[in-house]
């Protein structure tokens, strides 16, 4: 017994330790591994694209092209006006601080005749605007870090894309299995495929939302606040939260606190229609994850591959989740993974 013991903590300590040094190995290689992931996001969102466009009879080549040349101009287009928006608040927001601590020495008045003592100072500090603009600056800074290897990523995709046909016999051949007996490979890449894509067709649906109330609500800078509510709708959880911080701020400052309360309900309605009910709708069962999970993931990928890792905490869980099951011995780290009703439902 006590043997038994022992080669368990022996394995146990063993696998940890292989386990830091590949973490360590993967956050030095960080600056390879992001551009080729984010090459593969790409892919897998424009593919279906591609595929439409094949099956229209237009040569897959001619396709890949199309569809990327497409995708470079709009993105590019974007930046530069998302850059510049994004300038023109950076310099303007001493004055929107001013102004935002101006309200809350108003409310601080309003309060106190209610016996309603608040430090004002201590207020502006916890909604600085200063600081959710320097959190969104980070963000896209490190994308823009990414973006600065355009050209490979984009040839990288363009190779990923003439491959996407033959991608997943590639991978049963690879694991072993060129009869393609094992579904549940199948079903991983199918439930991968479709959340991002999915993912990306509701984020453009929340950014034009936001955009629009935005717009109605004569809100600045409206454009760099619906593309942040496009990126920030792939950070699970939080990510809706932090978008709507700095539109809510401003409202405040340049419209009014009932201006603002607008906006946020608006935010939330949004978030709320798109995340339970438009979601839900269409990827069905969903992919298998705990809320709790989620979340960790998000810090975890976002610690160890920066802003992208964020982006796509949770395909890059979903991929650890069924390495886990295809072995029996780490077959119960996947059961902690997922979520309770999901496993009961698939054991039904």
């Amino acid at each position: 017994m006590a043997k038994l013991e022992m080669n368990f903590a022996v394995k146990f300590l063993f696998t940890m330790a292989c386990l830091v040094v590949l973490l360590a190995g993967v956050k030095a290689a960080s600056a390879i591994l992001v551009p080729f992931l984010l090459s593969l996001f790409i892919a897998i969102i424009t593919n279906p694209l591609v595929s439409k466009l094949v099956s229209w009879k237009v040569p897959r080549a001619i396709a890949v092209l199309f569809i990327l040349g497409l995708l470079v101009i709009l993105g590019l287009s974007l930046a530069g006006v998302v850059g510049q928006s994004f300038n023109d608040f950076s310099k303007s927001l001493p004055f929107y601080q001013e102004k935002l601590s101006g309200e809350f020495q108003w409310l601080a008045s309003k309060l106190a005749l209610f016996d309603i003592q608040i430090d004002t100072a201590q207020l502006t500090q916890y909604f600085d605007p200063g600081v959710a603009m320097q959190m969104v600056g980070n963000l896209l800074s490190g994308f823009g870090g990414v973006m600065a290897n355009l050209f490979l990523i984009i040839l990288t995709v363009v190779f990923m894309l003439f491959e996407a046909p033959d991608a997943g016999k590639k991978v049963h051949i690879a694991l072993d299995d060129p009869k393609m007996k094992m579904h549940h490979i199948d079903r991983f890449l199918d439930s991968v495929n479709s959340y991002l894509a999915i993912k990306t067709l509701v984020s453009i649906a929340t950014a034009l939302c936001v955009g629009i109330m935005l717009w109605i609500l004569e809100i600045e800078y409206v454009l760099l606040w619906s593309v942040l509510a496009f990126l920030f709708n792939f950070i699970p959880n939080i990510g809706s939260i932090i978008a709507a911080v700095p539109a809510v701020l401003l409202a405040v400052v340049v419209q009014s606190p009932a201006v603002a309360g607008v906006v946020a309900l608006g935010y939330v309605a949004i978030n709320t229609v798109m995340g339970n009910v438009i979601e839900p709708r269409f990827m069905g069962r969903g992919l298998g994850l705990s809320t709790l999970v989620v979340f960790l993931s998000l810090i975890f990928w976002g610690w160890l591959l920066g802003t992208v890792g964020m982006l796509l905490s949770v395909p890059l869980t979903m991929i650890v989740k069924i390495a886990l099951e295809a072995n029996e011995d780490s077959k119960w780290l996947a059961v902690l993974l997922g979520n309770t009703g999901e496993e009961q439902k698939t054991q039904s």
